[in-house]
């Protein structure tokens, strides 16, 4: 039986301090009060003294409340069963389903073992022509989605988890607003995504300890799915969200702050959470792709200053569409060489005639005559905003690349693409034969 302490030391915000012993770090205890009993975890320990965040909040708690450890961290069930599911941040059922109790797994576990990982070589298709074309996701690949507030990154991550070639869906909400939720419960639902998800979701009004459990709880079971064969995708919204949730905890603490009030080890608290991205020697995969919110679209702030860092790349999210520049998915050469042969070289293409359209762009916009190349620059950025940069556009990945073909026939003779003859040869699109194209008009009867 586990010691019972019935005197609290101190009551600071959500986090209560005891002294004990034999108590480790993120351990699970129980805090029965007048109002009933709630779960804590330990989230500092410092000689004697064992501070513990109240999950529940420490409101009707008083110095005579009775807290009894647990003995374990924070475990997560984790069975088949789990697919279709909805939980909290704390684990309990959020979608009036029965709570599972059956093959509970720890979370926060250390990351991989190098030796058991092996080098990225598949690709994750996505449907999105600005994702698979030009910076393709990788299993086992780390990326964020650098945005801003008001921007569709849940509608995006939305669709990625209706149309990616994966097995597991694991989404982890931070902070979300209600609707939030709601969207992604009913999108997933109603397009029948849903069956092959798993849902951690904390909302603004939920308790912040279970903000900074959610990523724990989501990387913990898809890396159980991952282990059973399964290709694993983890949807993160949004880490900035988690970010605030360590200061906050770290404020209440009274420790020293970093930049702009941070605590010392955020770099290290996020690093622990996207190390967790593998592809398993003779097993499946954990790919990661969290959101990132920029405050006043400052790529400098610590929480994307600190991701950049840490992760394989990044997506810039601006005005509604994936930017060509800045994003990059830096293990892109892994997989792209083995699509189609013309993948790399007409990525690389188009994207550098896009970049002389801006230029035509802002000739224009100064009042400088256009010349004619000018005028076919300018056409095709406009095609290719429309047929490749547009989220709504949704078409595999050779269709894409087809689709980027016709837009250079539209707009320039072959010659003036600088793609080499062998490839020009094999997939620029031949011209309609007239004689063919024209229907042959029909007789009329007597």
């Amino acid at each position: 039986m586990n010691t019972v302490y019935t005197r609290v030391e101190q009551i600071v915000g959500n986090v209560i301090t005891v002294n004990a012993s034999g108590v480790g770090y993120r351990e699970l205890a129980q805090v029965t009060s007048s109002l009933g009993t709630s779960l804590a975890q330990v989230i500092r320990l410092e000689g004697g003294r064992v501070f513990l965040q109240v999950f529940s909040g420490s409101r009707g708690i008083s110095t005579d409340a009775q807290v009894r450890f647990l003995g374990h961290p924070m475990q997560v069930p984790f069975s088949e069963a789990l697919l279709g599911r909805i939980f909290t941040g704390s684990g309990t059922p959020r979608d009036s389903g029965p709570m599972l109790q059956q093959g509970m797994i720890e979370i926060a576990g250390p990351s991989v073992n190098p030796s058991k990982r092996i080098i990225p070589r598949r690709m994750v298709r996505t449907g999105i022509p600005m994702i698979d074309v030009f910076n393709s996701l990788v299993e086992s690949q780390k990326l964020p989605i650098f945005s801003v507030a008001g921007e569709p990154y849940n509608q995006l991550l939305a669709r990625i988890a209706l149309q990616a070639e994966v097995d597991v869906i694991v989404l982890g909400g931070m902070g979300l607003k209600h609707d939030d939720y709601l969207f992604f419960r009913d999108t997933l639902e109603q397009q029948g995504s849903l069956s092959r998800t798993v849902m951690f979701v904390h909302t603004a009004s939920d308790p912040v300890v279970e903000c900074l459990m959610v990523p724990d709880l989501a990387l913990a079971v898809a890396e159980k799915f991952a282990l059973e064969g399964k290709r694993v995708l983890v949807l993160l919204t949004d880490m900035t969200n988690f970010s605030d949730a360590l200061k906050e905890i770290a404020i209440t603490m009274e420790q020293i702050p970093s930049n702009r009030g941070y605590p010392g080890d955020l770099y290290s608290q996020l690093a622990a959470r996207y190390e967790k991205a593998v592809d398993f020697d003779q097993a499946g995969s954990i790919t990661i792709l969290a959101v990132t919110t920029m405050p006043g679209d400052d790529v400098t702030h610590p929480v994307p200053d600190n991701t950049g860092y840490i992760t394989e790349g990044q997506f810039y999210l601006r005005t509604g569409r994936i930017e060509p520049f800045g994003s990059l998915s830096r293990l892109k050469q892994f997989v792209n060489g083995r699509t189609r042969d013309d993948h790399r070289t007409l990525m690389n293409v188009m994207i550098q005639l896009y970049a002389a359209c801006k230029e035509a762009r802002e000739k224009r916009s100064m009042g400088f005559r256009t010349s004619a190349w000018d005028k076919k620059l300018l056409e095709y950025g406009d095609r290719f905003e429309r047929g490749m940069m547009d989220l709504s556009v949704n078409i595999p990945l050779e269709q894409a690349l087809d689709l980027g073909w016709r837009i250079l026939a539209d707009c320039f003779e072959p010659a003036e693409t600088g793609i080499s003859t062998k490839l020009i040869e094999k997939f620029w699109p031949k011209a309609p034969n007239p004689t063919e194209a024209a229907p042959r008009p029909v007789a009329a009867e007597a």
